[in-house]
């Protein structure tokens, strides 16, 4: 499975939307819902759009939900322990 640019410029969109609807979410940040059943909500920061294992969740979740969730902001589709795993290789970096 390739990256697609379009995906990026998607959740970007769906990102600056959420933004105007999202509280307690720092500048810099945004909120993703996370989970296969019940979702969890993560605040992570945007610098994470650049790199390519985040890009690879994106285009899951592109493919699974498409970017107009009734959540109202991206949700990626994996197990809510991989995906912190996930945030704290990035974290480490």
């Amino acid at each position: 499975m390739g990256f697609r640019f379009s995906s990026v410029v998607h959740a970007k969109q769906l990102i600056k939307r959420s933004f105007s609807n999202s509280k307690n979410v720092p500048k810099g940040y945004f909120a993703v819902y996370v989970g296969e059943r019940r979702m969890k909500r993560f605040v992570i920061p945007v610098a994470y759009l650049n790199q390519p294992s985040f890009q690879e969740l994106l285009s899951q979740a592109e493919e699974e939900f498409g970017f107009d969730h009734p959540m109202g902001a991206l949700t990626i589709p994996c197990r809510e322990n991989e995906f912190a795993d996930l945030i704290s290789r990035l974290n480490a970096y």
